[in-house]
C-alpha cells in the first residue's frame, strides 16, 4: 500500500451506460449487463452480487441492502432490513451471561435482507434473468479472483479481530475455514475461491432468491442457530419482506436531495442541509450542523413504529433550534461516540435514464464473523446497533429492526441534472455525503474533485478526525474555535464515494474513490 507519488483520477464520460463502484471487477459485470440488453437495475444487481464475492470483506449475501431507484421518471425506494428474531431480547441475552449483544458470533444476527431485496428489485425491474445476474459472481466464486490492495488490507484486519474474538466465540472457526483457508495472511493480487459461496449463489438463482428465506438455506440458517446458540429461526426468515418506500427530500441552493426515511440515518444529511441553510455554509458551520444531527438521531431514530417523534420533528423543528444555538465555538452535544467503516455502496445508469442508488453491508466488515457451513454465506451483526438503554427508542426488542447506517443518496438540479451518489462507512455516512454536496455545490467542484477532497469526521464532543491535506489556516481555525483536531494517516474511516450524474443531453458523468480500489466503467 506504499504509493509515494500522488496521482489523478479524471472524470469519466459517457452514453450508453455507467458503473461506479468500490471493486473493478464488480463495475465490469454491471456493464455487461448493461450490453446484454439490461437496463441500470439489471447492472447494479449483478454488481451488488458481485461485490459479496469480490469485495467480501466489507458485504455478503447475509447482509442487508437499501436503494432509492430512478425507473421512467419516478423514484422508488426499498428498505431491505430484517428486525431482531423473535427470541432475542434484553432479557435472553442476560439468561446466557451478555449485558449487550457481542460484536462476534451468532448473537448479533438480525434478519438479513439483502437476498430479499436483491429478489423484489429484480420482480419489478430487471430485463434479465436471475442466472444471468448472478453469472459473473458465480464465475469469480467457482474460479477465483485476484484480491485488490485494500481489500487485501482488510482481510488482514477482519482476520486480527477474528484471531482475538475466537476463544470467546468458537464458531468463528467458520469463518477462518471459509475465507483463510490455508494461508497464513492475505496479500494482494492473491487468487481467492469461494465455493461454498458459489453454490449459495447458483441455489439462489435458481430459486429467485427464495431458499434464503423458505428453502433450504434457511432450513440450515436454523439448523445452525438452534446447535451454536443463536437467535434467528426459520420462523424469522419466512415473514420477512422488504419495505417499500417513498424517498424524503429537501431542496438546497437549487439542488434537491433524496434520502430514504427511517429507520436508516440518511434523514441526518437532509437536516443538516435545513440547518445550513439558516446558518449559511462554512467548514465550521458543517461540523457543527452534522454533530448536532447525529447526535439527535442516535436519541430519537429508531425503527418507524418506535419513534416518539414523527418526521417533522426532524425536518422542521430541529434544524430550526439548531440552527439557533450554532455559534463560533465547537458544541459539545450529548455524548455519544460515532465511529466505523466497511460497507459497499454502487450506482449505475443506463442510455434510458434509469438509474439505482444502491447500498449494502454486513456492518462490522464481515459482520458476526460466522459463516454458514457449506453455503460460505456471511453473517451480519446488525443486532449490535441497538441501544443497550432500555429507554431508548432504539432500544433492542423482539421483532424490531435497529437503527441502521448504511444509506443511498440521490441529487438534481432540475433542468441540468440528476444521479444517485453515496458514502460508505459506518456513521461517516452521512458526512461524508453532506461534505461531497457541499463540495459540488458551494466549493464548484467536478465530480472526482469533490470526492478527493480531505476529509473530516466528527467523533464525540468536540472531537475530529481529519485526513492528511487541510491548509495551515484551516487546522488553525478550527483549532481557535474548541475543535480537537487528530489528523490519521489512514484513510480507511474516511468512507469510500461513487457518484454518476445524467444531464439533459443523456450525457453520464462519474467518479470514483481514491481512497479504495474504485472504478467506473463506462459505455
Amino acid at each position: 500500500m506504499n504509493y509515494p507519488y500522488p496521482s489523478q483520477r479524471n472524470v469519466v464520460y459517457g452514453y450508453r451506460g455507467m458503473v461506479a463502484t468500490g471493486n473493478v471487477l464488480a463495475a465490469q459485470a454491471g456493464l455487461e449487463m448493461l450490453k446484454k440488453g439490461g437496463n441500470a437495475i439489471d447492472a447494479a444487481l449483478a454488481t451488488s452480487l458481485c461485490l459479496s464475492v469480490t469485495e467480501c470483506c466489507s458485504n455478503g449475501l447475509g447482509g442487508d441492502l437499501f436503494a432509492i431507484i430512478y425507473y421512467k421518471n419516478q423514484y422508488f425506494g426499498i428498505n431491505s432490513h430484517g428486525p431482531a428474531p423473535r427470541l432475542l431480547s434484553l432479557e435472553a441475552l442476560k439468561e446466557k451471561g451478555f449485558d449487550h449483544l457481542p460484536k462476534s458470533g451468532p448473537e448479533s444476527v438480525t434478519v438479513p435482507g439483502l437476498i430479499g431485496g436483491v429478489a423484489a428489485l429484480q420482480e419489478r425491474f430487471s430485463k434479465l434473468s436471475w442466472e444471468e445476474i448472478a453469472a459473473p459472481a458465480m464465475a469469480y466464486a467457482t474460479h477465483g479472483f485476484a484480491l485488490q490492495p485494500r481489500m487485501a488490507l482488510m482481510m488482514n484486519r477482519a482476520k486480527e479481530r477474528f484471531e482475538k474474538d475466537l476463544p470467546q466465540a468458537p464458531t468463528l472457526s467458520t469463518w477462518f475455514s471459509a475465507f483463510l483457508q490455508d494461508r497464513d495472511c492475505f496479500k494482494e493480487g492473491d487468487l481467492l475461491k469461494l465455493p461454498g459461496h458459489a453454490r449459495a449463489l447458483e441455489e439462489l438463482a435458481k430459486t429467485k432468491g427464495k431458499s434464503f428465506y423458505h428453502g433450504t438455506i434457511a432450513d440450515e440458517i436454523d439448523a445452525f442457530m438452534r446447535k451454536n446458540g443463536g437467535f434467528l429461526r426459520k420462523e424469522d426468515l419466512k415473514v420477512f419482506k422488504p419495505q417499500w418506500v417513498s424517498p424524503l427530500y429537501t431542496d438546497y441552493k437549487g439542488h434537491r436531495v433524496f434520502e430514504l426515511p427511517p429507520s436508516g440515518q440518511g434523514i441526518g444529511v437532509l437536516m443538516a442541509l435545513k440547518i445550513l441553510e439558516k446558518t449559511g455554509y462554512s467548514l465550521h458551520n458543517s461540523i457543527e450542523a452534522t454533530k448536532l444531527s447525529l447526535s439527535y438521531m442516535q436519541r430519537h431514530l429508531a425503527d418507524e413504529g418506535a419513534m416518539v417523534h414523527p418526521l417533522s420533528a426532524f425536518l422542521e423543528d430541529f434544524p430550526e433550534k439548531a440552527a439557533g444555538i450554532i455559534g463560533q465555538r465547537a458544541l459539545v452535544p450529548e455524548e455519544t461516540e460515532l465511529f466505523g467503516d466497511n460497507t459497499v455502496y454502487l450506482c449505475a445508469a443506463d442510455g434510458e435514464g434509469n438509474m439505482i442508488s444502491l447500498i449494502q453491508s454486513n456492518y462490522m466488515g464481515f459482520g458476526s464473523g460466522v459463516v454458514l457451513p457449506h453455503w460460505g454465506i456471511a453473517l451480519q451483526n446488525r443486532g449490535c446497533n441497538f441501544s443497550n438503554d432500555p429507554t431508548s427508542a432504539n432500544s433492542l426488542a423482539p421483532g424490531k429492526r435497529p437503527y441502521h447506517t448504511i444509506i443511498p443518496g440521490f441529487i438534481e438540479k432540475p433542468g441540468t441534472f440528476r444521479g444517485p451518489f453515496g458514502v460508505m462507512g459506518g456513521f461517516m455516512q452521512p458526512q461524508g455525503q453532506l461534505q461531497i454536496l457541499m463540495n459540488m455545490i458551494e466549493e464548484g467542484l467536478n465530480l472526482q474533485s469533490a470526492i478527493d477532497k480531505p476529509r473530516w469526521q466528527w467523533i464525540k464532543g468536540r472531537k475530529l478526525h481529519l485526513e492528511e491535506g487541510f491548509s495551515k489556516g484551516e487546522l488553525e481555525e478550527l483549532e481557535k474555535r474548541g475543535h480537537e483536531v487528530e489528523i490519521l494517516q489512514d484513510p480507511v474511516s474516511f468512507g469510500r464515494a461513487e457518484i454518476i450524474l445524467r444531464y439533459e443531453s443523456g450525457l453520464l458523468e462519474g467518479a470514483c474513490e481514491p481512497r479504495t480500489d474504485a472504478a467506473v466503467a463506462v459505455w
